[in-house]
């Protein structure tokens, strides 16, 4: 969609100034929300997101680039958001990840780093009898469908 190639463009040149922060993704839905999400490697403020907001937004009424009402919405990826960028697994190295493999299988695990096609993470492998060892498993980034990161309230 045209909107949505004009919208990172409008992000990436804000942002420009900015090399700690980056575009993760541009969203149009049916119901005329633009939702953009935009991330830090060491997090990302509001104030941060407001300033992007207003240049989208001031950009995108002055250019008239959406004919009907919108609603337009800044922020970080959620808690429950998917990882879609590799940039996400650096700033994440150290959490548990919950990672869904094209098989259908699951793995759960501390992210231990992240190479350019694969993760290595820890696994907590329990086997009949014995005692829980923690093994050191590296994923092919090809094999995963979705990698979330598991949140703790211990």
């Amino acid at each position: 969609m045209q909107v949505e190639k004009r919208v990172k463009e409008l992000v990436e040149e804000k942002i420009a100034d900015r090399p700690e922060l980056f575009l993760v993704e541009v969203k149009m839905l049916p119901n005329n929300k633009l939702i953009i999400h935009v991330d830090g490697d060491e997090g990302i403020s509001i104030q941060d997101c407001a300033a992007i907001s207003r240049h989208v937004g001031f950009h995108l009424e002055e250019e008239n680039a959406i004919e009907q009402a919108y609603n337009l919405e800044v922020s970080s990826p959620g808690v429950g958001e998917a990882l879609k960028l590799a940039r996400q697994y650096h700033k994440n190295i150290g959490r548990d990840l919950s990672v869904k493999l094209a098989g259908g299988d699951k793995k759960e695990g501390k992210l231990l780093s992240v190479g350019e096609n694969s993760l290595t993470i820890e696994e907590k492998v329990k086997e009949k009898g014995k005692k829980v060892q923690l093994v050191e498993n590296t994923i092919g980034l090809e094999n995963i469908t979705e990698v979330k990161v598991l949140i703790s309230f211990k």
